[in-house]
């Protein structure tokens, strides 16, 4: 992998929940654990599987992507990066595909990066996620 040939802080992965969480053979909570110490961007959406192999959006906390866990390992992550005196503890994470609410559909036929209610929304459900799991891990 080339994540491997060079090991520094600038040669980081962007981790996809949604990407990642599509297959049926990925487990996001193994991967995150896996390659926190090597991630420096999270890229946080939910998906439901089909059994035909298909997936369709979700909302942020719904889905098949163990949102809990995936959060639950990078917080980790971040707390051992402090630990360790790394400069680049905290990996920023974005959520993404909002759903169409409210303003988004009056009308409107464009969407600059998005729906602006529905990733605010998964915005304010992921950051009280991440709080709840931060009470929890005592950081």
């Amino acid at each position: 992998m080339i994540i491997n040939e060079i090991v520094s802080v600038s040669n980081g992965l962007t981790f996809c929940t949604g990407s990642l969480g599509a297959g049926f053979e990925n487990d996001c909570v193994a991967l995150a654990q896996q390659f926190a110490h090597r991630t420096s961007f999270i890229h946080l959406r939910n998906v439901s599987r089909t059994i035909e192999g298909d997936f369709i959006e979700e909302n942020h906390l719904d889905g098949d992507v163990d949102m809990h866990g995936v959060i639950k390992a990078f917080l980790i992550e971040q707390k051992k990066r402090s630990e360790n005196g790394r400069k680049d503890i905290r990996m920023p994470f974005r959520p993404d595909h909002g759903h169409l609410m409210l303003d988004d559909q009056q009308g409107r036929t464009y969407y600059p990066g998005y729906s602006l209610y529905g990733r605010m929304r998964g915005l304010a459900e992921l950051r009280g996620l991440e709080l709840g799991i931060r009470h929890e891990l005592n950081l």
